[in-house]
């Protein structure tokens, strides 16, 4: 029976490096997948943070992907499984063109992507397939925010500070201009409310440390 599998995490729980090791497992088996990307790292593959890359489908927001699925599935040898790596920007409707691959061609498809953006909200993309997957996966690598506690939230830096407006889709370390640097980084829930990255954290723990000294410490008396 094919399911819709959806496994999602934060930056660096290991995604794409499992999206790569189901692609390679069921291949090695002799079984025909098909591996779909939309705004990776890389152009024309799926990578990996560990270095591994495999080559992908490169889908734009108005491809249908039941159409695109089937057209492969119905050449050559089929289709035994899709694995869709960075599904969070997929299209709540091409979630919808996914079921249908695997309720009409009984086709597996192993979809993986974050959970929520760096406004705190789910993905539209993921929304969906937490609305429409069989099968629903927190990853269990556990990625941790700077403070040592595990993190919950992504958070996007422009030119090192925390936002939290903008577009979207902003894949990290892009250079749009020369004045601005976009990048990303794993936050608990309390330091992505606060914005406070690992120096300003400090800063202001020694300021607290400093306002609780007794008066005759502070003045060296």
């Amino acid at each position: 029976m094919a399911e819709l599998q959806f496994f999602f995490g934060t930056m660096g729980s290991g995604k794409s490096t499992q999206a790569l090791q189901v692609h390679y497992n069921l291949t090695q088996r002799g079984l025909h997948c098909v591996l779909l990307t939309q705004l990776d790292r890389a152009e024309g593959v799926v990578s990996s943070r560990l270095g591994v890359t495999a080559e992908a489908v490169v889908i734009k927001p108005t491809v249908d992907l039941y159409r695109l699925i089937a057209s492969i599935h119905r050449s050559g040898e089929g289709l035994d499984a899709v694995i869709c790596d960075e599904s969070q920007f997929y299209e709540p409707a091409q979630i919808d063109q996914l079921a249908r691959v695997v309720d009409e061609l009984r086709v597996d498809v192993y979809a993986y992507g974050l959970l929520t953006s760096f406004q705190g909200e789910l993905f539209p993309g993921s929304k969906r397939l937490l609305e429409m997957a069989d099968t629903r996966n927190e990853l269990q690598v556990e990625a941790r925010c700077f403070c040592g506690r595990r993190a919950t939230h992504n958070a996007r830096l422009v030119n090192g500070r925390q936002v939290y407006d903008g577009e979207l889709k902003v894949v990290g370390d892009t250079t749009a201009n020369a004045e601005v640097e976009v990048s990303y980084d794993l936050r608990c829930r309390e330091h992505w409310l606060s914005g406070r990255n690992d120096a300003q954290q400090r800063a202001l723990f020694d300021e607290l440390r400093l306002d609780e000294l007794p008066l005759e410490l502070e003045h060296g008396f």
